[in-house]
């Protein structure tokens, strides 16, 4: 097959593979660091976890990405992408050993909150500059293969990562401390092997290194206005209301993470390991239902159109989820999970391909740009209004039953536009 073949001959490339390696190592550092992060602020049977908890936990995970993101690339213009690689790793490995630390200490929850935000924080900056470096080290006739399986790689490497954090944390009780400072080790690992490559090979050249980081910065500003500016004029007008229809699923998606995280710890079990236990398995069915969102989603969204099955998952979700959610129970949780899984990834593949078959080529990064920002304030945002409405156990109809209302006013929104 030619995708075998290219990728045989990708993989002939030796700084390629080490550039693989050090994503490899450090995505599934990520799925350790962040997984463990989750179940000690969640799972920890000697904490006395709330909704608020998890709304600050959420944050610390998604806000970085968000706020830093954008201004990402100004900044990496001006560093050489193998000495962040370096320094980034390094500098991940010691904020880690720090967590690990506040974990067994008597410290107040800020100072914990503090370190990890450092390590997550720095997490944008590894994974903006791993995709910069990549055409340095592939011929351009292979990087469109190199796009392809770089990034799925780094995937399903910190999906390993969060098994293995997950597996650790059901062996062993109170290992939260030890699975941080797996993740450290690991990201050590990610710093050592970026030493195998020279310290100008993954660019930037010396001559397009911007001489003033203020002027960087003021420039990318710009161009996110300017990017907003373009995606509200009339001929944008349906990726515009795409990106605001997934900001309000991503909400809800979010809302029902905390409920669900909440319901696990304490409404449906009564021992955190059982708790994780079925955290886990409705993490499973959710994941399922992306995968099965990635198989359904081009033929329906093909056949209805992009728009049209945005329309059908907010509908689907807007019966199901109030359906599945108000009896509490674990059965009709686990399919809602899948439901919610398949219906909010469904709609974010449609809300791509609006946004990329309808900008013009030379705003769709900025876009994106906006877009990635937007998906994960609204999360961690949902996460906040979660807290205030969820009681100690996560029972909560109110909330399922508000959820409920705004699938439903995304529906007939994206319908009423469709009728235009």
């Amino acid at each position: 097959m030619p995708v075998v073949r290219d990728l045989r001959v990708l993989l002939r490339f030796r700084d390629f593979r080490r550039l693989l390696s050090v994503r490899l190592l450090s995505q599934g550092a990520d799925g350790v660091y962040e997984t463990a992060l989750a179940t000690y602020v969640v799972f920890s049977p000697e904490r006395q976890t709330s909704a608020a908890a998890v709304a600050s936990a959420m944050a610390v995970l998604l806000l970085p990405y968000s706020l830093v993101g954008p201004f990402a690339g100004a900044l990496l213009d001006r560093w050489r992408r193998r000495q962040v690689l370096l320094y980034g790793n390094l500098t991940r490995a010691a904020m880690a050993t720090v967590t690990a630390v506040l974990m067994v200490a008597a410290v107040p929850d800020w100072l914990f909150y503090v370190s990890a935000l450092c390590v997550t924080g720095v997490n944008r900056f590894v994974l903006s500059d791993l995709s910069a470096a990549l055409p340095r080290v592939v011929d351009g006739e292979r990087l469109v293969i190199a796009n392809s399986l770089s990034p799925t790689a780094g995937s399903l490497a910190a999906f390993a990562g969060g098994g293995l954090a997950f597996s650790v944390r059901l062996v062993a009780e109170d290992s939260d401390a030890a699975v941080v400072l797996l993740g450290a080790a690991l990201y050590l690992c990610a710093a050592l092997v970026s030493l195998l490559m020279a310290p100008e090979l993954l660019g930037p050249d010396q001559e397009l290194i911007q001489p003033r980081l203020g002027v960087a910065l003021r420039g990318t500003a710009r161009d996110l206005a300017a990017g907003v500016r373009h995606l509200a004029a009339p001929p944008r007008r349906e990726a515009a209301w795409a990106l605001a229809s997934m900001t309000l699923m991503r909400f809800c998606y979010g809302a029902l993470t905390v409920m669900v995280l909440m319901l696990c710890r304490y409404g449906l079990t009564s021992h955190p390991q059982e708790g994780l236990r079925l955290l886990g398995l409705a993490l499973g069915a959710s994941g399922a239902g992306f995968f099965a969102a990635a198989l359904v989603t081009p033929w329906e969204a093909g056949r209805l159109g992009p728009a049209r099955w945005i329309v059908v998952c907010a509908a689907a979700a807007a019966v199901l989820e109030p359906a599945l959610g108000l009896p509490f129970a674990v059965g009709p949780l686990l399919v809602a999970a899948f439901v919610l899984g398949l219906t909010t990834q469904g709609a974010k593949i449609a809300t791509d391909t609006v946004v990329q078959s309808t900008v013009e080529d030379g705003f769709r990064g900025r876009i994106f740009s906006v877009y990635d920002v937007l998906y994960n304030v609204s999360f961690v945002g949902a996460a906040g209004v979660a807290a205030l409405m969820l009681p100690p156990d996560g029972r909560s109809a109110a909330l399922v039953i508000t959820i409920g209302v705004i699938y439903g006013a995304v529906a007939a929104a994206m319908a009423r536009f469709e009728r235009w």
